[in-house]
């Protein structure tokens, strides 16, 4: 919900609409970036979680965060790189309904 009230905001001091509006093609670019290592992540998690573990078991609690930590960034990393495209046809999307 924060993100809402920042769109409701006023303009802050210095700042014009026309600097604004050139960089919400990159914000949805991050958005959908980010959208997609989410979904890279969850659909890691979930195999790892039925018993596949493709980084090991993780035995402990020291163990599973490291490998959530490392599906994280994978993810991430993954998405950057153009992932599944998702994020692709998301920014685009939203950038021709503007």
């Amino acid at each position: 919900m924060e993100g809402l009230s920042q769109l409701r905001a006023p303009l802050p001091a210095g700042a014009s609409a026309l600097a604004l509006e050139s960089a919400r093609p990159a914000n949805a670019r991050d958005a959908a970036q980010q959208f997609e290592a989410l979904l890279l992540g969850q659909i890691m998690r979930s195999e790892r979680e039925s018993g596949n573990g493709w980084l090991g078991s993780g035995g402990d609690a020291t163990g599973e965060s490291a490998i959530d930590f490392a599906e994280q960034q994978l993810a991430l990393l993954l998405s950057r790189q153009g992932g599944l495209g998702l994020a692709g046809l998301i920014s685009s999307g939203l950038e021709t309904r503007r």
